[in-house]
């Protein structure tokens, strides 16, 4: 996540840090954005080191163009769900070194009105990450019931006012198709009876479409689950998450997967048997006041990292 004018990114030396590079390391950035995190590994890597970078992005792959000149580097334009089978087809499970993730909406996605992120910015209505594949939220909102807004809503923006923000929106388009980021943006200030002085009132709902519209737990999820078997003996996780939801699946993940299987209580089991797959490498590392003040956006961030055993 970068600041669009500086494109300053976020736990940028902390992230790349986690992972212990190896210069002959083979390491994967699971999210290139507009490459702080792979230009820093890659500084870090010697003459055999290789870098697999992924994002579904199409601005994305336009910012990867000027690394292609670099024989260590390679780009692929796909969703990072789809890690296992990609490096499935280079022969390269349970040989990377390290798996890079920032996760969420990046700052220049946000800071681009017509993506559609933003609800300061008046922009056409998508919240698409790769705006060449699936339904836009414009078309969702376009046909969804009452109760599965609300849900999404709830769910995926712990929004408080789901319920009223869900009807209000169903209301307003029977009026008139919602298909700008500003019109529903005051669509669901007009429905929140309360406002946070320190929040916008669209801030939860737009959080919530765009994670339902990318599927993005349901990638996090899946990535997690086939990251062990990816890694090398050795190798690490590194993930960078920016709201709650996240991280609190990242966080319960590694617990448990250093923690290993589940056996009755008292029934006497060696630490081999536990099968435990990582172990947790210190506490979550939260950005700095410094950094914070420089981009506020990172004051969200929390990074964990993980080790394969």
């Amino acid at each position: 996540m970068s600041n669009t004018q500086q494109h300053i990114t976020v736990l940028l030396h902390e992230a790349v840090d986690g992972l212990n590079i190896k210069p002959d390391g083979i390491y994967v950035d699971g999210t290139f954005g507009r490459g702080g995190h792979s230009q820093l590994i890659l500084e870090k890597l010697g003459e055999k080191g290789r870098l697999i970078a992924i994002d579904r992005d199409p601005q994305a792959a336009k910012s990867a163009e000027k690394f292609m000149q670099d024989s260590r580097f390679e780009f692929i334009h796909q969703n990072f769900a789809m890690i296992e089978p990609l490096l499935e087809q280079k022969g390269l499970v349970g040989m990377i070194d390290g798996i890079l993730l920032d996760l969420g909406v990046s700052s220049p996605q946000l800071d681009q009105a017509e993506r559609g992120f933003s609800f300061i910015k008046d922009g056409p209505l998508d919240m698409r990450m790769d705006t060449s594949k699936g339904e836009s939220a414009a078309d969702w909102l376009g046909y969804a019931e009452v109760d599965d807004i609300r849900r999404v809503l709830k769910e995926f923006g712990e929004e408080k006012f789901a319920t009223r923000i869900a009807r209000a929106i169903v209301e307003k388009r029977g009026e008139q198709p919602i298909v700008s980021t500003l019109q529903l943006a005051e669509i669901i200030d007009q429905a929140c009876p309360v406002k946070d002085k320190f929040k916008h009132p669209a801030t939860r709902s737009f959080q919530a479409i765009r994670i339902f519209i990318n599927d993005e737990l349901g990638e996090l999820d899946r990535t997690l689950e086939v990251a062990p078997n990816l890694l090398a003996k050795g190798g690490r996780l590194s993930i960078i998450s920016f709201h709650s939801l996240e991280d609190r699946r990242v966080k319960r993940f590694i617990r448990q997967k250093s923690k290993g299987d589940s056996f009755p209580k008292g029934l006497p089991v060696t630490t081999d048997q536990l099968n435990q797959e990582l172990k947790s490498m210190g506490k979550a590392i939260k950005a700095s006041k410094q950094e914070v003040d420089l981009n506020p956006r990172s004051r969200s961030a929390v990074l964990r990292v993980a080790e394969k055993l």
